[in-house]
């Protein structure tokens, strides 16, 4: 039995493949074990031996499986059609792009939302401006000139789009290489990468650095003109990345600090866009735009942490599903109602006149009371279906962005 036990070992990257490993390596133990003798004793040491690889190895027991091998996925965000490409990749490759939550894509898509809302406004408010003084034009030229950045410059989407898949799991990678120890001891993430040992700090450290690398080479990829303001800007969101994992530990509002850090974006597009923050009266614009991002992350987060509400309280750990506890509903109906306003005041600074942008704002914020509304704040699986749906309240806003614009050239 313990020669049996001492020829088995798992490597951390053939972590996604060790159910199978084992059990090929147990049947055949089983076949010499009944060749021998058929006897109850020498099936009960079979049976002995199963328990023992079990429990030395945690690769079977359905509590150390990885993600890729369970029937039920204890995190209900993934997306069965990135999991799919995801089991594609070869073993190793399929560990890194766990640790940056490739089969998650909603994380991606809320952090580039604001983004795409702020290149959005921003060519507005351009429309507006050459719209007022451009009367002499024909009014034909201006439009079809116009109606081609009405979503905003499409370079510009393109960038953010591929920087949010990239920064978004470099921060994925940082949470991790802060909470390791932490996630082993919530049933949610204990067979993350680093949290099961299928990759090690080395190992996340190298990826992080390309991931980075990855990251820089996209903002340097920024108009010439104004690469210098938006380099500048995009830096100084680095330390909320990489303090963010640390709040859970010391304050009531680790989801405050990653509303900062996720609607980054709504600076950037605008700064893109124009060259600086000031350009086009846009302070008056991005600062509401960024503030409704921030309360509308509070809501999503907060719904979100209710799953690990059970497992943060015995660690010790805070949030704002914990801070709010029996409340939570009618304070995150408060912040539907701030992150509305905010959108709302956004595009009247930008200077819609048409009903059109206020009517989507209406519309987003009637998706976030109807999830808090309809949250049971002690069902996983409700939590993370309104988690998801946060992508359409993103979707709902850039078209009522690209709304607006086209509002102000009828």
């Amino acid at each position: 039995m313990l020669s049996i036990k001492s020829t088995i070992r798992l490597s951390p990257s053939g972590f996604c493949g060790q159910n199978v490993k084992l059990l090929r390596r147990l049947q055949s133990y089983r076949r010499t074990q009944s060749s021998k003798s058929t006897s109850k004793s020498g099936t009960s040491s079979v049976s002995s031996s199963s328990n023992s690889i079990n429990d030395e190895s945690g690769g079977v027991s359905k509590s150390k499986r990885a993600p890729l091998d369970r029937d039920e996925l204890v995190d209900n965000v993934v997306s069965s059609s990135t999991l799919t490409i995801l089991k594609s990749l070869p073993p190793d490759a399929q560990l890194y792009a766990q640790l940056a939550r490739f089969d998650k894509p909603i994380g991606t898509m809320l952090l580039l939302w604001p983004c795409m809302w702020s290149t959005a406004l921003a060519s507005g408010s351009s429309i507006i401006k050459e719209s007022a003084a451009l009367t002499s034009l024909s009014s034909a030229s201006t439009s079809v000139a116009s109606l081609s950045s009405v979503a905003g410059d499409p370079k510009l989407l393109m960038l953010f789009a591929t920087g949010s898949f990239i920064m978004r799991g470099a921060g994925c990678t940082i949470n991790d290489m802060w909470d390791a120890k932490y996630d082993k001891q919530v049933a949610r993430t204990v067979t993350r990468p680093l949290a099961s040992g299928a990759l090690s700090y080395k190992q996340a450290t190298a990826f992080l650095g390309l991931q980075l690398t990855g990251g820089l080479g996209v903002l340097l990829s920024f108009p010439q003109e104004h690469l210098q303001y938006c380099f500048l800007l995009g830096a100084a969101s680095l330390p909320l990345v990489g303090v963010y994992p640390l709040m859970k530990r010391y304050t009531n509002w680790p989801q405050l600090v990653l509303g900062m850090t996720f609607n980054w974006g709504a600076l950037m597009g605008w700064a893109a866009t124009h060259g600086s923050l000031d350009a086009y009266d846009g302070l008056s614009v991005v600062l509401p735009l960024y503030g409704g991002g921030v309360a509308w992350t509070l809501v999503y987060d907060t719904l979100y942490a209710h799953q690990d509400k059970q497992d943060d309280s015995k660690l010790g750990l805070k949030s704002t599903a914990l801070y709010f506890a029996e409340n939570t509903k009618p304070i995150l109906v408060g912040f539907s109602a701030l992150a509305t306003g905010s959108w709302i005041a956004a595009g009247y600074n930008v200077g819609y006149m048409e009903p059109y942008y206020y009517l989507g704002c209406g519309a987003a914020g009637a998706h976030l009371l109807w999830q808090v509304t309809t949250a049971d704040l002690e069902n996983p699986k409700n939590l993370a279906e309104r988690f998801k749906s946060n992508t359409t309240v993103g979707a709902i806003m850039f078209a009522s962005c690209i709304a607006g614009n086209i509002g102000e050239l009828s």
